[in-house]
């Protein structure tokens, strides 16, 4: 039997539109069979409010493309694709591509995480570095007092003490070198500016760190257990850490573009981003997720309730901040991300929708422009209750 890709598929049934048009894409069918309850899709008139906000962000950030899920109560009730893939060749998005997605990899690795401490394998106050840490002396025997402080919590909440996502970010440095060597080389030569516990400084190493603790911990490449242990769970099959270049360009995956900052969206390691910003995935992918971690009571969680709570408690560095999510007192949880050639969100709502959107391209501004239209387009469908 021949195979037809996801995207063929979608161009065959009618969802690959011409340039400049919308294709659109919706899923009646619950996620899960026995989730018998019918969730409302949008009419006629709702679904024209949608497009109009997507185009209406894609102008203002000259977006080529943009994929969009929406979730409610366990049943995707919304997906679809505008603009281009590949803005050369005119090919349209639909729901099947995937796009690399960003820091939005961090709440995937808190859950992996997290499913190692039911597993009894971490504890949150587990040292990483050093005698009787998770990783030992594995990047180093000589290691500073404050690097031996550092814990589990500390890596998950972004109070580490530093590695800040800054102008030194060490994720963009040295970008010929392994995690091994990379790891090894910040420890000896980026002291940390702060005592760990103390102050909030988003991370992305320390997102790498932790990477490298799920292999640790399960005897697994982080990939591979992520798959099994977290994916796997929600169905999810096409998930893959993003290639560097364009000549790696996932089957399915769309082309990323420059716009204001003149950044080479193919000159980063990205797959050495894997723990902190690697994945690449649809938005329909990420809302199976979200619905996995609370997001609706009639679909199975991967964690624990009480693991749960834990993992969506602020720290006291930073009431905005959990362990791998952005969350607030209402309660939504929720995570953004943003690349050269990328801008992304995941969220879940305390109304019971999740939604999940990736551009390709990004602007300045492109990052909360993303956030606001999605907001748009839910309260576009008046019966989500958004």
């Amino acid at each position: 039997m021949t195979r037809i890709s996801r995207r063929d598929f979608f161009a065959q049934a009618g969802g690959f539109i011409a340039a400049g048009a919308i294709s659109a894409v919706c899923r009646p069918v619950p996620i899960f069979a026995q989730d018998s309850q019918h969730q409302p899709k949008p009419i006629e008139a709702e679904a024209e409010a949608i497009a109009k906000a997507a185009r209406q962000f894609m102008d203002k950030c000259r977006v080529p493309g943009l994929s969009v899920s929406f979730a409610r109560h366990g049943e995707v009730v919304y997906e679809a694709g505008f603009g281009h893939a590949d803005d050369g060749a005119g090919e349209g998005v639909t729901p099947a591509h995937l796009f690399r997605i960003a820091s939005v990899s961090k709440p995937i690795t808190s859950v992996a995480v997290f499913t190692l401490i039911e597993k009894g394998r971490l504890k949150l106050e587990d040292r990483v570095f050093g005698a009787g840490g998770v990783l030992g002396f594995d990047y180093g025997d000589s290691l500073p007092e404050r690097v031996r402080k550092i814990t589990m919590r500390h890596l998950l909440t972004h109070t580490g003490g530093g590695w800040r996502n800054d102008g030194d970010d060490p994720m963009f440095r040295n970008k010929d070198m392994d995690h091994q060597e990379l790891i090894a080389w910040t420890l000896r030569n980026q002291p940390l500016k702060d005592e760990p516990g103390q102050n909030y400084a988003y991370s992305n190493f320390g997102y790498c760190i932790l990477g490298r603790v799920v292999e640790k911990a399960s005897g697994r490449r982080y990939a591979e257990y992520v798959r099994q242990a977290v994916l796997e769970p929600c169905g999810i099959r096409d998930m893959q850490l993003a290639g560097n270049t364009l000549v790696q360009r996932a089957h399915d995956e769309v082309c990323y573009y420059d716009r204001d900052r003149h950044e080479n969206p193919y000159n980063m390691n990205v797959t050495r981003m894997d723990s902190h910003g690697g994945w690449i995935a649809t938005p329909g992918d990420l809302v199976r997720f979200a619905l996995r971690v609370g997001g609706s009571d009639t679909v199975p969680n991967l964690l624990r309730p009480e693991t749960i709570k834990t993992m969506l408690t602020a720290s006291a560095a930073n009431a905005g901040y959990a362990c791998g999510w952005f969350v607030n007192r209402v309660p939504n949880f929720w995570h953004t991300g943003n690349l050269p050639g990328t801008t992304s969100i995941m969220v879940r709502t305390a109304s019971g929708l999740c939604w999940a959107a990736f551009a390709n391209a990004r602007a300045d501004g492109s990052e909360l422009a993303l956030d606001q239209m999605m907001w748009q387009m839910a309260r576009a469908v008046p019966a989500w209750r958004a």
